[in-house]
């Protein structure tokens, strides 16, 4: 068996020594870079357009209908004038039940757009499923079988080249393997049995070793089958929020309804007349159907955004959830900071010179794999350009040791240490040498920075100390400072002393941390935030995070993490990056606001629908009544038919937007309500004031009266 890389979810890492003659960035490590296997369709890409066309016209069956409250009113509206415009036939009638029934066809096609787009990802990933054979162990014998006959608890070997039949955990071995069908990254991951990297999933491919694997999933049960349910569109459920804004949509609807039917026997009291026809355009132009069309295709296209960014909500819901958040519970290592610690600095002691530390070092890292030795391997290069060296026959090196807590080289006399403080001033003493006075000062106020100091003698001679320290990633601080903005604490998570947990977290520039973490910790900490009334998001990977996923509002487990912590989530990261936390949260609020938006828009420019239709229904019977025809359009008609056109021509030129969403920038809750109100608020009023005008005056002008 070959010999695997520590990193778990890297691309196999270069030697220490060879990274002594490797540049930082090279094109042949940016061709390794990971790539999206597809990016995101267009709006209008035809392959979503033509079959969402055909769609909205499925959508029609009353069935379907009678899920959206207002848009089954103006179905049955439409129905009612088709009638009238039959038994009475007009151009006013057959214009009015033409673009009544455009309005419902556009609703159904905001709809349809946004479920292609889920439905187009899916039908990517059945592609990728195949019928895959497994080697399936049986007391220790190996039989061939499909993978629809495994079982959960069934045992199957993995080799180079094999399909992995089905989602499961490696219980012996550990292989690099291609997840590229779910990621649409190219660059491999190791799972080994053991630990928190173990999770895998049913059509990825073995690259390298042998595994085998415990199966998890029943047949049509894998992670595979519910995401393509899920982006499908199949098993969504409409949310809390957006089920509250139905019943208010359809409570406005159904206070109209009583106050439009009344209508024509109070015009036959004042000795008048309404048509049927003009009733039903003035029903719909008073209920809200502007975001009563659109209100679905805005859910769908949040999970969508997620699903684009390698994120699978188990529900929309989440999505909803990720929105109100107002605590994000961050993980240090791998969110805040890059990982592994890192060598900053050479401190010499007793006299020594800091190129001399750095020889030391560098040497006694040559064979050291972890990223902690090849980052003293680079950074000794990078300050002293010590490069060209060749691990020579004559190297004796000595792995590092829970006991010795040390590791180092010997080679032509010289027997250079590096390790723990303790472990490395006993050595020096075993050795003859003495421990100079200054070190314990040095390592002190290091350990005290938040950084880790590492001891380096060669023999009896205490050389210094290599500084390894938390690199906080760029742009980390500047994010948080936008979180801040939006109304989110965040609070760090971390394993480290409260000392070194202090440090890092002034540096990150978060709200608060929680040091020596457990996970009895974190769940008492969730607790604490939710019992306050604040809804919570964190992420995390292992079996022991899994209390603390299920217990989260918005629960994000990483695609890399085990099977516990997949199911208590109901999110899971599919690049298993921690970061991405952040921008879940922001995708969330943008549902939120883009609702938020187009329902302030749909209200406001019900106003203007009112001052066409009212002034044009009873002008005749109240002359009074024609002060409100602001707009002065030309006849009660082409009142009537403009405000009928508008209504429908609104939704479509909303449909580019309830999709890609209304674009958010990191503001406070009065600020973004102060933005909505100006933009979709006075732009409600008088961008239907301005449309109505133009239509009536096409419509005069193509001598409709």
């Amino acid at each position: 068996m070959s010999a695997q890389p520590r990193s778990s979810d890297q691309r196999a890492p270069e030697s220490p020594a060879e990274a002594v003659d490797t540049d930082r960035s090279s094109p042949a490590q940016a061709e390794r870079e990971p790539r999206r296997a597809a990016q995101p369709r267009g709006l209008f890409d035809p392959s979503i357009l033509v079959p969402a066309l055909g769609e909205a016209f499925k959508k029609l069956d009353p069935r379907v209908q009678a899920r959206n409250p207002v848009m089954f009113v103006v179905l049955v509206g439409t129905v009612v004038t088709l009638a009238e415009a039959v038994a009475r036939p007009s151009a006013f009638s057959w214009s009015v039940t033409v673009f009544l029934f455009l309005t419902v066809v556009f609703a159904n096609f905001a709809e349809a757009m946004a479920e292609g787009r889920g439905k187009a990802q899916a039908a990517t990933l059945r592609r990728m499923r195949t019928t895959t054979e497994a080697r399936r162990l049986r007391e220790g014998e190996e039989e061939r079988v499909a993978a629809t006959e495994l079982s959960r608890g069934d045992l199957v070997v993995c080799e180079p080249g094999d399909l992995i039949p089905s989602d499961g955990e490696v219980v012996e071995g550990v292989a690099s393997v291609d997840e590229s069908a779910i990621t649409g990254e190219s660059a491999p991951v190791i799972r080994e049995a053991g630990g928190d990297r173990s999770a895998v999933t049913g059509g990825t491919k073995v690259l390298s070793d042998r595994i085998v694997v415990r199966i998890s999933a029943e047949p049509g049960q894998t992670f595979m089958d519910r995401m393509i349910s899920l982006v499908e569109g199949a098993s969504r459920q409409k949310t809390p929020n957006e089920v509250a804004l139905t019943i208010l949509l359809s409570a406005l609807t159904l206070v109209f309804l009583p106050v439009v039917v009344v209508l024509e026997p109070f015009a036959h009291y004042a000795r008048g007349s309404v048509p049927i026809v003009s009733l039903v355009a003035l029903l719909v132009a008073l209920i809200p159907t502007t975001i009563g069309a659109l209100l679905s295709a805005i859910g769908i296209a949040g999970m969508d955004r997620l699903v684009q960014r390698n994120v699978l909500a188990m529900s929309g819901r989440a999505v909803e959830a990720a929105g109100d958040v107002s605590t994000l519970l961050l993980d240090k290592t791998g969110t805040i900071t890059l990982g592994n610690r890192m060598a900053s600095a050479f401190l010499p002691v007793g006299g020594h010179q800091e190129a001399e530390l750095a020889d030391a070092a560098q040497l006694a890292s040559l064979a050291d794999e972890t990223p902690e030795g090849r980052s003293i391997v680079v950074l000794a290069k990078q300050r002293f350009d010590l490069r060209g060296r060749e691990m020579a026959a004559g190297y004796s090196f000595v792995p590092f040791s829970a006991q010795t807590r040390m590791s180092g080289l010997d080679v032509a006399g010289r027997h250079i240490r590096k390790g723990a403080a303790e472990a490395v001033r006993h050595w020096v003493v075993e050795q003859g040498g003495q421990v100079p006075d200054e070190l314990d000062s040095i390592v002190t106020r290091t350990a005290k920075a938040g950084s880790t100091p590492l001891v380096v003698a060669d023999g009896g001679e205490v050389l210094g100390v290599v500084e390894l320290k938390d690199v906080v990633k760029t742009g980390i601080q500047e994010r948080f400072d936008q979180l801040r903005a939006m109304g989110i604490r965040t609070v760090m998570i971390t394993g480290d002393n409260p000392l070194t947990a202090a440090a890092i977290a002034s540096e990150a520039g978060v709200d608060d941390y929680l040091a020596e973490a457990t996970p009895e910790a974190k769940m008492d900490l969730i607790r604490s935030e939710q019992e306050g009334g604040r809804l919570v998001a964190m992420t995390g990977d292992g079996t022991n995070d899994a209390p603390a996923l299920a217990q989260a509002d918005v629960g994000v487990a990483m695609n890399t993490g085990t099977m516990a912590a997949k199911e208590a989530g109901n999110m899971v990261d599919l690049d298993s990056n921690p970061t991405k936390l952040i921008d879940i949260v922001e995708i969330g609020k943008q549902l939120l606001i883009t609702r938020g938006a187009l329902t302030t828009f749909s209200i406001a420019n019900d106003v203007a629908k009112y001052f066409a239709i009212i002034p044009a229904l009873f002008t005749t019977t109240y002359p009074q009544l024609q002060a409100l025809n602001v707009m002065r359009l030309h006849s009660p008609h082409s009142a009537i038919l403009s405000a009928v056109i508008f209504n429908a021509l609104v939704i479509v030129a909303l449909i580019p937007l309830a999709l890609r969403g209304v674009r958010y920038r990191p503001a406070g809750a009065a600020a973004l309500l102060r933005r909505n109100l100006l933009i979709y608020g006075v732009g409600g009023l008088i961008a239907p004031f301005a449309g109505i005008k133009i239509i009536d005056l096409i419509i005069t002008l193509a001598g409709f009266h």
